[in-house]
Order: structure tokens, then C-alpha cells, then sequence
């Protein structure tokens, strides 16, 4: 039997129930755990053999978003999962500031009453999130399986995630900066491998920074697919990026941590003076201009967690990441 309670416990869940040592973490912690009578709020508890546990499951409450007619682009749909093409502009979750008009909204609306009780409220199971103003794929759980299942894969990094970005100048091995960069280092196939902790920032909270004794673990890999500008000093790259975990903001401050922030990028980059010349005055205007961060989540893959089929999907680049490159290539 594991030391520890929540371990303890994850070990006993009993077979058809789907339930994870995260969640039996947040009943523990809630007072819904209990052994002979007694309430157990401690998650490093260590039970004995033969003890007699009770855990709580809240029913699930009504979530206080609202259903709301908003077109999604459905890559994948069946009972247990959806797979969509979010655009940029679009909040996942409903927050402060944004409490109508995001993916929730529109799931809740898409989906109807299929969605099951995930995590003790009536929603979508949101286990992944891109940012506002990135695009791309995400996947969603509609069942408690599904949900448990999934979020298993992103704790274990089997999912793949590649992502599309512009930056500012060619990451690659060929730029000597990189290689007096703590946590940077090259791989086969001119690879760039960024292992940076990532922290929230200590003055600017809604920013994270890269660390090296605090925060949590990260590990970004990139290659430049595609330079413009002068070939001895490129203006901008586009860089395919594959995550091996998923942190707050993670590609957005590793490449802004390695001098290379996305363009558009205003948290993390801002603008960027480039040599004169460099690119035509309407691909530099364009470059300047570019309202968001040039970000697509383009490839996602993972196996599903109640058929175990391998899935995969691509989303093609957006318009205005297209049109951005049209002009600086011209």
C-alpha cells in the first residue's frame, strides 16, 4: 500500500469510476475524505491496511456561463471528446473581463446536455488552454472518462503539440549567442532545445518569466523552417515548435528568453528596429503592425481515452499569419 493517502486512494478507485489522484487531491484538501468517522484533510496522510475510507463526490453544480449561439470550427466530434479549431481573439474559459464569448460559451451551446459532470461542475472538460489571441487546435472532454483520460496523457507528455510562430531574427545553431544561454542546447537536425523553469514574473503579474531555482519545469524544441529578410542577418523566421510540457505562456517566454519573442508579441517582444532595406516598406509595415502574437497551435495528437484510437489533426495556418508572410517575402 503507497504511503500516502491520495496515492493510497487512487490505487482503490474502484473499476468504471474515473477519478484522479488531482481530484481525490482536491476532495481531500475540501473535507470530503474521511476514515471512521473522522474528517482527513491532509493529502500526505498515511493510512494503514484494513482502514475503512469514505470519499465524497459533490454533485455536479450548473456552471454560470451560459450557453451562447457562437460558430466553432469542429475538427473531431464523438461522446466523449471534441476537437476544435479555435480562432485567435477567443477566450477559452470564462474569467473576469471575459465572462461571455469564449469556448465555453460556445461548447455549452454546441454540445447541449451531453456534457457530464466533470470535475463538480456542469461543463466542458477543459484540460489544455491556448491564449486569447493564439489560434489553433484544442481538445475538450465531454465525459468524465475522456476528461481523466486526457489530462493523464498531458501529466504523462504523450500528447504531441506543434505549434507555428513568427519570430524576430533565426534561432539555430549557427548563431553563436545561443550557446552561452543557460538551459539551451542543440540537437540533430538543427534543433533548438530550451529547458528553462518558468515562474510568474515578480513585479507583472499577468507575465512569466524564465528561473532557474524556482518555478516549473519546461522544455521547448524549435527549428526555423523559413527565413526572411537579408541572409546574413534574417528580419524574422518562421519556427515550428513542439512542446514537451505545457506551461502558462511557455513558448511566448522561452523564445523571449533565448532573444528571439514572437512577433507581435506585445507582453513578451514589443517591436524590433530591423536593418534598412531589410524587407520592402510594405513588409516592414506589416511586420510592425502585426496585431497579436503569431502563434498557431497546427498539429495535435494523443490516443483516445475510451476507444484508444491514435488521432491526429492538423489545422492550416490562418489568414493573417498567411498574409504576414506573403509580405515579407515579397
Amino acid at each position: 500500500m503507497p504511503k500516502r493517502l491520495d496515492k493510497a486512494l487512487a490505487q482503490a478507485v474502484p473499476e468504471g469510476v474515473t477519478l484522479s489522484r488531482a481530484r481525490i487531491q482536491a476532495l481531500i484538501v475540501a473535507g470530503q475524505v474521511s476514515c471512521e468517522g473522522e474528517t482527513v484533510r491532509n493529502i500526505k496522510a498515511v493510512p494503514e491496511v484494513g482502514q475503512v475510507w469514505h470519499v465524497v463526490l459533490p454533485v455536479a453544480v450548473e456552471l454560470d456561463a451560459q450557453p451562447e449561439d457562437i460558430p466553432i470550427e469542429v475538427v473531431f466530434e464523438d461522446e466523449h471528446l471534441i476537437v476544435v479549431n479555435k480562432p485567435a481573439g477567443m477566450v477559452v474559459h470564462p474569467a473576469p473581463g471575459s465572462e461571455t464569448g469564449t469556448l465555453v460559451n460556445a461548447l455549452l451551446h454546441h454540445c447541449g446536455d451531453s456534457l457530464s459532470g466533470i470535475g463538480g461542475q456542469k461543463r466542458p472538460g477543459i484540460v489544455h488552454r491556448i491564449d486569447k489571441d493564439t489560434n489553433g487546435l484544442l481538445v475538450v472532454a465531454k465525459s468524465d472518462a475522456a476528461h481523466q483520460g486526457l489530462a493523464a496523457q498531458f501529466a504523462d507528455h504523450s500528447m504531441e503539440r506543434a505549434y507555428l510562430a513568427l519570430c524576430w531574427g533565426m534561432p539555430g545553431a549557427m548563431d553563436p549567442r545561443l550557446k552561452g544561454i543557460n538551459g539551451v542546447r542543440f540537437e540533430p537536425g538543427n534543433v533548438v532545445r530550451i529547458s528553462g523553469n518558468i515562474a510568474r514574473h515578480r513585479t507583472d503579474r499577468k507575465r512569466m518569466t524564465v528561473v532557474q531555482d524556482s518555478g516549473k519545469h519546461a522544455i521547448t524544441r524549435l527549428r526555423a523552417e523559413a527565413v526572411y529578410g537579408p541572409e546574413m542577418k534574417p528580419v524574422a523566421a518562421l519556427v515550428r515548435c513542439w512542446l514537451e510540457t505545457g506551461r502558462t505562456h511557455q513558448i511566448r517566454a522561452h523564445m523571449s528568453y533565448i532573444g528571439h519573442a514572437l512577433i507581435g508579441d506585445q507582453t513578451y517582444g514589443g517591436k524590433r528596429a530591423m536593418p534598412r532595406d531589410a524587407l520592402t516598406p510594405e513588409g516592414a509595415e506589416a511586420l510592425r503592425g502585426f496585431p497579436r502574437q503569431a502563434l498557431h497551435a497546427a498539429t495535435l495528437g494523443f490516443v483516445h481515452p475510451v476507444t484508444a484510437d491514435d488521432l491526429r489533426f492538423e489545422a492550416p495556418m490562418p489568414a493573417d499569419m498567411q498574409a504576414l508572410i506573403a509580405a515579407i517575402s515579397a
